[in-house]
């Protein structure tokens, strides 16, 4: 017999990848790596913006870090934030090998230290990047938000300023980042919960190169042992939810309080993991809604 909650999440995922992709207003490279790149999408609507008038959203997408999944999955929720009035940047990033490492197991997830290169260079050159590809973004208001593995890379963006002080180069800020806030969507969260859960095959420790490299390399990769950040965040999370369960959320928040921080965290009732990137589910306007308190 087949499991409802399968089925529901296959169902899910299938409106949410039913979307033809939408073309971005520009594309801009932040590197020399053909993954190195940004497309922008301007604020849509009848409302004329201004320059440098509507907040910018920095979309991350999920995929478990691994190659076979790009940023062009989200580019209808990029479209949809854009029609709700934000310019969106939607960022590519280097991605795990789209080669199994060995018969019968899936690509790898991530790339140690490239992933997290490259969303550290692109949030230093995004402001820079915005104001010249898409004059209507206001950089003072930025959002980043990011899906699953994305939202890990969204929260990992806003605690940059408490790396450890012998981070990669590039990595650790000198001060917290200029951010509104971040929204992150059913978000790995918490790297050793995540890995007891089993999620998305392990991909947690596979980012970090492997199960030899886990705990090492946690204070440098973990968000749940970069805390606090003093940057507003909010989580938002299904409840039936089988790719990243509601525990990784709620262990995040709970290591969020011990430091001492305030996390909002939305429990949304009957919505599995790919609803929050469906702009034709009511979780998507659940989504926007929450940015929106940050951005404006």
């Amino acid at each position: 017999m087949t499991d409802p909650a399968v089925e529901r999440d296959a169902a899910e995922a299938a409106s949410a990848f039913a979307h033809p992709p939408v073309e971005p207003d520009a594309s801009v490279a932040y590197g020399e790596h053909p993954d190195q790149v940004v497309d922008f999408y301007a604020p849509r609507g009848d409302t004329t913006h201004a320059m440098g008038s509507a907040p910018l959203v920095v979309l991350l997408h999920g995929g478990a870090w691994r190659a076979p999944y790009d940023r062009q999955h989200v580019t209808p929720l990029a479209d949809f934030l854009a029609r709700r009035g934000f310019a969106v940047a939607n960022v590519e990033y280097r991605r795990g090998s789209s080669l199994p490492r060995q018969r019968g197991e899936g690509p790898v997830a991530g790339r140690w230290p490239e992933t997290f290169d490259d969303v550290a260079a692109a949030m230093d050159a995004l402001p820079g990047l915005a104001e010249s590809a898409l004059p209507q973004a206001d950089v003072r208001r930025v959002v980043v938000t990011g899906h699953s593995a994305g939202g890990h890379l969204a929260l990992w963006a806003a605690a940059r300023h408490v790396l450890p002080a012998d981070a990669p180069s590039g990595w650790r800020l000198p001060s917290p980042p200029r951010l509104r806030g971040v929204v992150a969507l059913a978000p790995i969260a918490d790297f050793a919960v995540a890995e007891d859960l089993g999620v998305c095959g392990g991909a947690s420790a596979q980012l970090l190169g492997g199960k030899e490299y886990f705990a090492g390399r946690l204070p440098y990769a973990d968000p749940a042992a970069l805390l606090p950040t003093g940057i507003a965040t909010a989580l938002v999370q299904g409840r039936d939810d089988i790719v990243v369960p509601e525990r990784v959320a709620e262990s995040y928040v709970a290591a969020a309080a011990q430091a001492g921080e305030l996390v909002g965290l939305t429990l949304l009732d009957g919505v599995g993991h790919f609803p929050l990137i469906d702009p034709a589910a009511d979780a998507c306007a659940v989504v926007s809604e929450e940015i929106s308190q940050l951005a404006w």
